[in-house]
């Protein structure tokens, strides 16, 4: 049996995540600040008290771990330096461990999509990039230790999520773009992720997923 590590897996992905992963055959560890806060349990589900910013509560969990996912978000508009900083501290706590294989989420909106219309781009640069200037500026610095770091790392940008049902239908663009991207369940990113954990196309790639 293969072990993934999730960070941020009390979120709404993150749950659908550790959730999939179980049912595929995965063994999961997850860190989480709070783990009264973390409602499942399985026998191949371990759960660590751990953060992501203070890599001394997760670096031993690393061990003999196959694939790290990143579920990492932030529910602040102010400066935040989880994405890259959070990133950085499993890109160390990996290279100890010898680990190479990790998935991150980004999101969309960090870039201006050209293969959308004009009201898209228009939403995007003037809504989006201005509401979420902080944390799109940090998920970009994370993408950037990524790329830098060797790991066999893809950076899934995604779009606008909601909580509508699972199908396992969506479109799928590795370093391209999609055109009118729109949205994907979380459920649906969650299947994306566990389904490609061994697919190399999408090692040091930035992949677009929506319906």
């Amino acid at each position: 049996m293969k072990k993934i590590i999730v960070f941020g897996a009390t979120g709404g992905t993150g749950k659908f995540v550790v959730g999939q992963a179980l049912e595929a055959g995965w063994k999961v560890t997850v860190i989480v600040r709070n783990p009264d806060a973390f409602t499942i349990s399985n026998k191949n589900l371990e759960i660590i008290k751990g953060d992501v910013l203070l890599p001394t509560t997760f670096e031993n969990a690393m061990k003999n771990t196959d694939a790290v996912i990143s579920c990492l978000g932030s529910t602040t508009k102010e400066p935040t330096t989880v994405y890259s900083q959070g990133v950085s501290n499993i890109a160390t706590a990996m290279g100890k461990a010898g680990i190479k294989r990790i998935i991150c989420i980004s999101a969309g909106a960090v870039i201006v999509p050209t293969k959308s219309s004009f009201i898209v781009k228009f939403v995007v640069k003037n809504i989006l990039q201005r509401l979420f200037k902080y944390i799109y500026a940090d998920m970009l610095l994370m993408e950037e230790i990524l790329s830098k770091s060797g790991l066999d790392w893809t950076v899934i940008r995604a779009p606008r999520l909601t909580n509508n049902k699972h199908t396992g239908k969506y479109r799928i663009a590795i370093n391209e773009h999609l055109s009118n991207l729109s949205n994907i369940s979380r459920a649906d990113l969650a299947d994306y992720i566990i389904t490609h954990l061994n697919d190399k196309k999408t090692f040091k790639a930035r992949v677009e997923v929506g319906y």
